[in-house]
C-alpha cells in the first residue's frame, strides 16, 4: 500500500500539472516556461515549472519547439483533452480503479451513460 504522503504528493503534482496546462490554454499561443511561472503567480521556482513541463511532455500532454535559445510550449490537446487529462489524474490517484469507474458510470445521467456506451462500442472511446 502506498504511503499517505506519497499519495498526497502525487495528487499535488497532478494538480500542478493541471494548473500549468490551464495556463498554456489561456495563453492562446506558444509561451515560455517563464511566462507560465509568472502567469501562475504561485511563487514557483523556474526549475519547478520546467520539471512539470518536462513531465507533461513525456506524457504527450504538451509540445515544445525551440525559439532562439529557449523553448516555447503549447498544449497538445484542446479543452476536451484537458478535461480528459484531469479525469485521468483523479483516476490515477485512486487505488481501486474498478470501484471508481463503476461508481462513475452508475452516477452518470442516462444520456451520458448511453453516449459512453456508444463511444466504447464504436471504438472512439
Amino acid at each position: 500500500m502506498a504511503e499517505p504522503d506519497a499519495h498526497r504528493r502525487r495528487r499535488a503534482q497532478g494538480a500542478l500539472e493541471t494548473r500549468v496546462l490551464g495556463a498554456l490554454h489561456e495563453a492562446g499561443g506558444a509561451v515560455t516556461a517563464g511566462w507560465v511561472r509568472d502567469h501562475l503567480a504561485a511563487g514557483l521556482a523556474y526549475t519547478t515549472v520546467m520539471t512539470v513541463l518536462g513531465r507533461l511532455l513525456a506524457k504527450n500532454a504538451v509540445t515544445r519547439r525551440r525559439e532562439g535559445r529557449s523553448f516555447v510550449w503549447l498544449p497538445a490537446a484542446d479543452e476536451a483533452g484537458l478535461a480528459a487529462l484531469k479525469m485521468r489524474r483523479v483516476l490515477d490517484g485512486e487505488q481501486d480503479r474498478h470501484a471508481v469507474l463503476a461508481s462513475f458510470i452508475t452516477a452518470l445521467p442516462e444520456g451520458d451513460e448511453r453516449l459512453l456506451r456508444e463511444l466504447l462500442e464504436s471504438g472512439d472511446g
